[in-house]
């Protein structure tokens, strides 16, 4: 079907114009404009969250991720654990601004200013002047000054919703001291341990037992489905290949940019500054003036006198005590009339006075360093590479075009799409329809890798529609050869089932024994035998299995010492004589502080949790889709 459709596609699209466009007629466009895209994916209070708007704040916050760790792995990015909690966070946004508006909090002009103030990041969009430099905001942030005001003002809104449960938050300090105990809670303990291993030799595994244990866990012992693939990847390093540049481009882009490529004249200079502020009084800068005319008359008899002048009469703090020296300066560096004065004088020449905006100046240029530019055939690689980056993101468009249209219209073959672009058409083995550990570009991405593994591709071995699998790339692939999940022989997994039983069988033997121990030393204490004594608690485990820490924490301290078996499991059994409870040094007085605050802080967190959930029933917060089965690691989360 699909076929027929590529050989006849312009009849086709013929009669599908002729099909659509009645319909438009009769049930309007907007019946069309929401087809497919209204699918969804939570609710809060009645308003829905669709998969699009998912899509794009799960983008927004992977972007950000990439941006703050660009050596993050990509399969992270793309599971379903961490495209969930996206979701999760726009429920509980959403949920708190409904909360924020049902109580009618708003937050103030005035808190609103003053929080602005004190930002140091809008600080930097600022403009000499004062003003704020929209376009640089807006161009930086992706949003507009009004979209980040009220995105600041409902944040600051819904954070009072949760702070009016957990700046009420009380921890009586006999709760503190339970609960910091608890972590703290020491014991003295000897182990007698039974181990697996010290039993594995009286067991015996027969081929019947192996042979009835591959029957009975088939599902244990199964390949995974894999394909071998080829593929093309369009990003904007490819497309920058592809443009081209003459070399009457190169010449002129040299000359209009040649200061780029060396260095810019530089000028030493000293002054002598009489202070006079714009803003001060007539007759005040008038005093100032003469006094610096004064100066100039007297420098200029006597050139060789202009550093110690300086040194007496400069008002600038700065250099006035290295005689009036300001090293080394670029144009831009100084206020235009002082830079003009400066960048006109010859060497060893005076300035007549200079007003500026600080008062009055007189300048002595001492040294300077002339430009230096490079030859064009130097930089010349540089500056192809400069035009054709700021080329390549046009190319890449028009690119992405034609390497849509071409692994389309060739739907068997990657080859045509890879000769227009110049492309490299890479190979893989091995791929599994999820991510593997440390995989990147396309062989990361999700949605690539359904398209290869979808039910058409599998079986006709095309293209895959060219897929974005990052900013500014695309990646189109064909399954070239496919395995699919099958059963593993016996043969291959005979020795791995015979220790797996081994282990088995010598854990029990282990744990029987563990427990006879038990029972015998608990009648009678004589012949024991336990390690050496070591104090144990959840800070400090002593190398021992958490499940010996919790049973000996457990034990009851009146009736110690007392003797406590512990089932490790895979690991045999454990033994525990509990001795002693050894009590804790009590802790200076600023560290019991900072115990009890983190405890409060505990205890404000999971009022915060049961307040959330509160919310969520009551307006009536659902998530639509279910939760994945994986979950994040901590520093995801």
């Amino acid at each position: 079907m699909f076929d027929t459709f590529r050989k006849y596609n312009k009849v086709v699209m013929i009669f599908l114009f002729l099909l659509i466009i009645p319909s438009f007629v009769f049930f309007g466009v907007e019946r069309y404009q929401g087809f497919g895209r209204d699918e969804k994916v939570a609710r809060v209070e009645g308003h829905d969250i669709t998969k699009p708007e998912w899509d794009q704040q799960h983008r927004v916050e992977t972007d950000r991720i990439r941006q703050q760790s660009p050596n993050v792995d990509p399969t992270l990015l793309e599971s379903d654990a961490l495209r969930y909690a996206t979701l999760e966070r726009m429920v509980r946004d959403r949920v708190l601004a409904a909360a924020a508006a049902k109580a009618n909090m708003t937050v103030s002009e005035d808190r609103l200013s003053r929080i602005f103030a004190q930002d140091q990041g809008l600080a930097s969009f600022r403009t000499p002047d004062g003003k704020f430099d929209r376009e640089t905001f807006q161009r930086v942030t992706g949003r507009t000054p009004e979209q980040y005001e009220a995105s600041v003002r409902a944040e600051m809104a819904t954070q009072q919703v949760l702070l009016g449960i957990s700046s009420t938050a009380f921890t009586p300090p006999a709760l503190a001291a339970t609960t910091i105990n608890a972590f703290y809670d020491t014991r003295e303990i000897q182990v007698a341990r039974f181990t697996p291993d010290s039993f594995a030799s009286k067991v015996t595994v027969s081929d019947a037992d192996i042979e009835a244990y591959y029957k009975d866990h088939t599902a244990q012992f199964q390949a995974p489905e894999q394909a071998s693939i080829e593929y093309l990847v369009l990003d904007l390093d490819a497309a920058k290949k592809n443009v081209v540049v003459n070399e009457a481009d190169l010449k002129t882009y040299y000359e209009q940019n040649a200061s780029r490529f060396g260095t810019k004249e530089e000028r030493r200079a000293s002054h002598i500054l009489i202070t006079a502020p714009a803003s001060a009084p007539a007759a005040e800068r008038e005093k100032a003036k003469a006094k610096a005319e004064q100066l100039l008359a007297e420098v200029k008899k006597a050139p060789n006198t202009f550093a110690d002048v300086a040194r007496k009469n400069s008002q600038d703090p700065g250099s006035a005590e290295k005689g009036g020296d300001l090293d080394f300066v670029t144009k831009g560096a100084m206020v235009k009339p002082f830079e003009d004065a400066m960048f006109a004088l010859k060497k060893g020449e005076i300035s007549n006075v200079v007003e500026t905006e600080f008062g009055y100046h007189i300048i002595h240029l001492t040294d300077i360093k002339p430009a230096v530019v490079p030859p064009f055939e130097q930089v010349r690689a540089t500056i192809e590479n400069d035009m054709r980056s700021q080329q390549a993101t046009q190319e890449f468009a028009k690119a992405a075009e034609t390497f849509t249209d071409a692994v389309y219209q060739t739907p068997d073959s990657l080859k045509p799409a890879a000769e227009k672009l110049k492309l490299t058409i890479k190979t893989a083995d091995n791929v599994a329809r999820t991510a593997a550990p440390g995989a990147t570009g396309p062989l990361a991405n999700r949605n690539f890798l359904n398209a290869l593994f979808a039910a058409d591709s599998l079986e006709r071995k095309q293209n895959t529609e060219a897929i974005e699998v990052g900013p500014s790339q695309l990646a189109s692939g064909r399954v070239t050869k496919y395995s699919p999940a099958h059963p593993v022989p016996l043969a291959d997994v005979k020795d791995k089932i015979r220790a797996q039983l081994v282990a088995e069988r010598a854990a029990v033997l282990a744990k029987t024994e563990g427990e006879a121990k038990l029972a015998a030393w608990t009648a009678k204490a004589d012949g024991a035998t336990f390690g050496a004594p070591v104090t144990v608690s959840r800070r400090d485990l002593q190398s021992q299995p958490l499940p010996v820490i919790d049973a000996a924490l457990r034990a009851d301290p009146a009736k110690l010492p007392v003797l406590v078996g512990v089932d490790l499991g895979a690991q045999g059994y454990t033994v525990v004589r509990v001795t002693k409870v050894v009590p804790r040094t009590p802790p200076p007085a600023e560290l019991a502080k900072q115990e009890q605050s983190q405890v409060g802080q505990s205890i404000a967190a999971a009022e915060d949790a049961a307040y959330y959930a509160l919310l969520k029933d009551r307006f009536k917060a659902e998530i639509l889709v279910p939760k994945p089965a994986e979950t994040l690691p901590p520093a995801a989360r």
